[in-house]
């Protein structure tokens, strides 16, 4: 019997005996093989396995069967984060995390790239108070100059700017204390993911990707970390 043949017979009976329809049956089963041939899945720089359980009682071939079936990487970056994000309530670090993981697990993303072969960086910072607060001092401009005297000028400027204009995405903050906030910065794309943390604290990951190369990764993470520093330092004193 052909391996193609005998891995049918298997499709067959398991099908058989689940009531599944072949295709369901076929993925379960290729599924079952990968995971007892493979070890667990993880990508430098991605969420390993271990954190994707411990943070969200799955797997990263979970996550990754979840993707799949969402339509895999073609998808783009933005999309398969915010499927985690908003259809499975997977915090904003952790689906940003768990995309990374599955872009190079399928071999489609260079550390710092995309699929589509542009960079991106992502800048991270637990700071005091709860996300409508939080959300507050980055959006309201009253409250943003209370930490934006030494960030950058060009940051501020396209952050003042994504705010006020009409090709922002609404700020958005869930029930469950998750929020997000996107705009463009020139050509570039940024992301806000605001998780609640316990003893009203909040992770803010900032996410700048469409970025041209390396060297502008390295220049944007700075300054990201500059301003999500002065954020924290600000609300630690409110």
């Amino acid at each position: 019997m052909t391996r193609a043949r005998a891995l049918k017979e298997i499709i067959r009976a398991r099908a058989a005996k689940t009531g599944e329809r072949y295709t369901t049956a076929r993925r379960h089963v290729l599924k079952d093989l990968t995971a007892k041939t493979t070890p667990p899945a993880v990508s430098k720089g991605g969420l390993s396995d271990a954190k994707a359980r411990e943070k969200t009682g799955h797997g990263l071939d979970h996550w990754f069967d979840v993707l799949d079936r969402f339509g895999g990487a073609g998808k783009g970056h933005t999309a398969l984060a915010r499927h985690l994000f908003d259809d499975h309530s997977v915090p904003g670090w952790h689906s940003q995390g768990i995309t990374v993981a599955y872009e190079r697990a399928r071999g489609v993303r260079a550390v710092n790239q995309r699929c589509d072969g542009e960079y991106e960086v992502s800048v991270s910072k637990v700071v005091t108070g709860r996300t409508p607060d939080v959300m507050k001092a980055i959006t309201d401009a009253r409250q943003r100059r209370r930490w934006t005297k030494d960030v950058d000028a060009n940051l501020l400027k396209a952050l003042t700017t994504g705010i006020a204009g009409s090709g922002s995405r609404k700020v958005v903050v869930r029930p469950d204390g998750l929020g997000r906030f996107r705009y463009k910065w020139g050509e570039t794309t940024v992301q806000f993911y605001l998780t609640p943390k316990p003893a009203d604290k909040v992770s803010v990951v900032v996410t700048n990707s469409k970025l041209a190369d390396g060297a502008m990764v390295e220049a944007r993470r700075a300054q990201w970390r500059a301003a999500v520093t002065a954020l924290a330092q600000t609300l630690s004193r409110a």
